[in-house]
């Protein structure tokens, strides 16, 4: 691609916001050097991956970001057979061998969205997995990179020795330091190390009295650091233990080295696809913080649509900007944008230019969804001023220039992009030579965006087919841009009325008024009114716009309160059930005290009490279906007063069913040209044509069905759990009781038989426990004797 036009249109810039969101310095550099191409096919692949990897971001688990280590010198020298990586270079491999293994691991997750790991199956392919290695490599060097202790059992030994070694010497030297003179010693003087030998300070004068060498002196001279002779030969030993350690760190270097050269070449894959989706992950995020869309790549020659379409720049300044909308039909091959200065053309053009940039470079551009773009084989840009005084070039001159290589290098396939058409010199030669370069690139197909001053060269859109006008509106009133693109009308010149707001002279204005054409102040009259139209159209939409948003806001109000009937039916049910829950509760308690009063009771009473019990249960039900009658009246009065006068029917309605000779029913729910109604506990679905309202509108009778246990009329007063085992006697004897406590009984006789006397024990165990039980006893002789126990309730 031109480097001339990248570097015009600011691309370097935008890579660099990308770069920015990129989690290691490898991905970083190589989104900065991302350059367009046109490879339709890969870029599509491309912004697939990217799209894939902005679904991993907004899912639940998100996409792995782990730490991307630059072993670029260590993976060439692993090449070598011989050659010995350091420990931080070593330590740089266990880095990215587990970086590889945890974002495979994370490609592989079955939480994430299938499309987006098909996408990326290729990534996840190159990463290696060497938990083997990694280990051993973990294990034996420190986070600095240095090796550990523990790395072999000599280094243990020699780094023990050394540690000990290297105390007894100072300790050695300390004690030294204590028999000195005073008049000998230094002040705040200390055990220190010169040279690599451990040493003492001592004054020029005690030199002769300490001996031993000397291998360093003060600034002054006056101080002496000398090693005296009891610490030399320790200090030998230390510097051979030192040796030692050198040689087996260096054994073990070469030996860890060699374990993982055989995966150099994974490794060089690894690190390639870890970077690579540090390039996709930034450029996701960039798509996100700029809402980018989806852009579909066509053809050059067949157009573009620019939806919504905004600076990747300004966007990130936090600048408001204005987007803009712009189609080019396959016909149309040439754009003059024309208008005041500050008006934003030459943003336009080089948004235009960036989006074009963006997209063949893999990276998302800031348009919303439904854009088209074609594939361009070359972007061409002739944008500012580049007079140079070296080059002996001025303003017009570079123009030339430019203008010169675009017309020499420029295809169908191509986009050219020029600001200030024909400026820098005489007005009507600029015009004129500006008309033959854009009938040119026309007359070729180049797709081309032009902006121009000059009102000559708005006339080309009516002689050149192919040629379409455009401009940026532009307040008169305010005098100041709007920055909205018009397209097919031409901008307007307001150089004479923003002098007239800058309080020049009006006699100036006038004249300068007389000296205008009468052509081209009639043609600024008819923009004028053109622009005119386009306004009140505008308002017009907007007003249509607006018009649309009430009867959607109107019928969102409705669905919201049809809503909450709903809402409200459904509390009045539950409400209903709650209440039939606590009358069942309450009738269940009043049981339990008349049957604790029972018990009380003498026995030629307890057959009007059982009465008793009996009407009282009868009244808590008839009270129940009072207050269900009481709960259904509440719910039919919810329904909307609208709906009984338009005849509509709903849930809560009362009908009468033709075909079931006028039998009055409930409404459920009504179904299209069906209703669900109920009557007698039975739900049934007729249609709304055998149906009509109810004129009593009174809700039919329904059958309340019984809730819980009723009292059984029969229940056997014994029980044979003979050959059962002990843990199958339990849900039975339970069973049996409760169906005798229900029934009135007064006794229980339980048949276990004689046998071990399991079965005896656990029924008396269970009879200990249940409190509705006054007492047991075995069967007398005629009542079956040890084998039976008797239960009286």
């Amino acid at each position: 691609m031109n480097r001339h036009a990248l570097a015009v249109l600011e691309f370097p810039r935008v890579l660099d916001l990308v770069a920015e969101r990129c989690a290691s310095g490898l991905g970083a550099q190589r989104v900065r050097a991302f350059t367009p191409h046109d490879d339709r096919a890969a870029l599509e692949r491309e912004h697939g991956r990217v799209v894939a990897v902005r679904a991993l971001l907004d899912g639940d688990v998100g996409c792995p970001s782990e730490t991307i280590p630059d072993l670029g010198k260590a993976l060439d020298q692993l090449r070598v057979v011989g050659s010995v990586l350091t420990g931080q270079s070593l330590l740089g491999v266990a880095t990215l061998l587990r970086s590889s293994r945890l974002t495979k691991a994370a490609l592989a997750d079955q939480r994430q969205p299938a499309v987006a790991i098909a996408l990326l199956e290729d990534l996840r392919d190159r990463l290696v997995v060497a938990a083997r290695d990694e280990e051993r490599l973990t294990r034996a060097l420190e986070p600095d990179g240095t090796l550990r202790d523990d790395a072999s059992p000599l280094l243990r030994k020699l780094r023990r020795e050394l540690r000990a070694g290297e105390g007894e010497l100072v300790a050695l030297l300390e004690r030294t330091m204590q028999r000195l003179d005073s008049h000998h010693r230094v002040a705040d003087m200390s055990v220190t190390m010169r040279n690599g030998r451990w040493v003492i300070p001592v004054r020029r004068e005690a030199r002769t009295v300490v001996g031993g060498l000397v291998h360093d002196a003060s600034a002054t001279g006056n101080t002496l650091f000398v090693e005296p002779p009891a610490a030399i030969e320790a200090c030998n030993r230390l510097r051979e233990l030192e040796a030692e350690e050198v040689a087996e760190v260096e054994r073990l270097l070469a030996e860890l080295t060699d374990a993982v050269r055989p995966l150099h070449a994974q490794l060089e894959a690894a690190s390639d696809a870890l970077v690579e989706l540090d390039t996709l992950r930034a450029r996701a995020r960039f798509a996100i913080d700029l809402g980018c869309g989806s852009v579909t790549l066509d053809e050059p020659g067949t157009g573009f649509a620019i939806k919504n379409g905004r600076h990747p720049l300004l966007l990130a300044q936090g600048i408001d900007v204005v987007p803009f909308d712009l189609p080019m039909s396959p016909n149309e091959r040439t754009l003059l944008v024309s208008g005041p200065n500050t008006g934003g053309k030459t943003v336009l053009l080089k948004c235009l230019g960036l989006f074009a940039a963006l997209v063949q470079s893999g990276i998302p551009a800031p348009v919303a969804d439904g854009s088209r773009l074609g594939v361009f084989d070359d972007i061409f840009a002739d944008i500012g001023d580049e007079q140079s005084i070296e080059a002996s070039l001025s303003t017009f001159s570079a123009h030339v220039k430019n203008l010169a290589e675009i017309l020499d290098r420029a295809t169908p396939r191509s986009l050219v992009l020029i600001d200030e058409l024909g400026s820098g010199t005489d007005p009507v030669e600029g015009a004129s030579l500006g008309g033959a370069i854009l009938e040119e690139l026309t007359r070729r197909g180049v797709l081309t965006v032009a902006t121009t001053h000059l009102g000559a060269l708005k006339d080309l859109a009516a002689e050149t087919p192919g040629v379409v006008n455009a401009s940026l509106q532009f307040d008169e009133e305010a005098l100041s841009p709007t920055y909205h693109l018009i397209k097919g009308l031409p901008g307007r010149s307001y150089g004479i009325r923003i002098a007239r707001r800058l309080k020049l002279s009006d006699a100036i204005i006038a004249r300068a008024e007389e000296r205008v054409p009468k052509a081209e102040r009639d043609v600024n009259a008819l923009l004028a009114s053109l622009e005119e139209r386009d306004r009140a159209l505008a308002e017009r939409e907007r007003d249509v716009a607006s018009s649309q948003e009430s009867a959607a806001a109107r019928a969102k109000r409705l669905a919201e309160r049809e809503r909450h009937v709903r809402d409200r039916e459904r509390t009045v049910e539950r409400q209903s059930r709650q209440e039939a829950r606590r009358y069942l509760l309450d009738a269940r308690a009043d049981i339990e005290r008349t049957i604790r009063s029972l018990k009380k009771t003498e026995s030629d009473q307890l057959d009007e009490a059982a009465r008793a019990a009996r009407r009282s249960v009868e009244e808590l039900a008839d009270a129940h279906s009072k207050g269900l009658e009481a709960l259904d009246a509440a719910e039919r009065s919810t329904a909307p007063n609208e709906r009984a006068m338009s005849g509509e029917l709903a849930a809560g309605d009362t009908v009468d069913v033709l075909s079931l000779g006028g039998r009055p029913a409930l409404v459920v729910e009504v179904r299209g040209d069906a209703a669900l109604v109920a009557f007698d506990a039975v739900k049934l679905t007729v249609s709304l044509s055998d149906v009509r309202r109810s004129a009593a509108g009174a809700t039919p009778e329904t059958r309340v069905p019984v809730l819980g246990d009723v009292p059984e009329v029969h229940a056997s007063d014994e029980i044979d759990v003979r050959g059962m085992r002990v843990d199958e006697i339990d849900d039975l004897v339970m069973q049996a009781l409760d169906a005798a406590i229900r029934a009135d009984l007064k006794s229980l006789r339980i048949i276990h038989g004689k046998g071990t006397g399991a079965l005896r024990a656990r029924v008396a165990e269970m009879l200990q426990k249940d409190t509705r039980v006054a007492s047991f006893r075995l069967g007398a002789w005629n009542e079956g004797g040890a084998g039976v126990t008797v239960a009286e309730l």
